[in-house]
């Protein structure tokens, strides 16, 4: 039996631990509803979206870590971005986060999963 938490189970934790902070959040695409995966993006008053993505660390474990930022001269770059990914592979969880403390909020995320 798999440790993994079914994707839709984490996306559902998220939207309830940003709501629970006093942020929104909203999924923005639905992907695999048990193996599919999960991309962060956070944002804090709406501006300074940063996408984070689950990457394997040395000791075995997946933590979320930044790959992309908008770049607020040229917003429109990170969302053609993020089209590209869920064009590339359909099973992707999109998850749009709007928190005050958006590092400390992915940190949290990390140590529950």
């Amino acid at each position: 039996m798999s440790q993994r938490l079914p994707a839709h189970l984490e996306a559902s934790a998220i939207l309830r631990l940003a709501e629970s902070q006093g942020g929104f959040a909203t999924v923005l695409a639905k992907g695999e509803r048990d193996a599919g995966t999960l991309l962060l993006v956070t944002l804090y008053r709406g501006a300074g979206a940063t996408l984070y993505e689950r990457m394997p660390a040395l000791d075995g474990s997946r933590i979320f870590v930044a790959t992309k930022f908008e770049n607020a001269e040229n917003p429109q770059e990170f969302s053609e971005y993020l089209a590209r990914r869920r064009q590339q592979d359909r099973d992707i969880w999109l998850i749009e986060v709007d928190i005050a403390d958006p590092e400390r909020f992915v940190a949290q995320i990390t140590a529950l999963t």
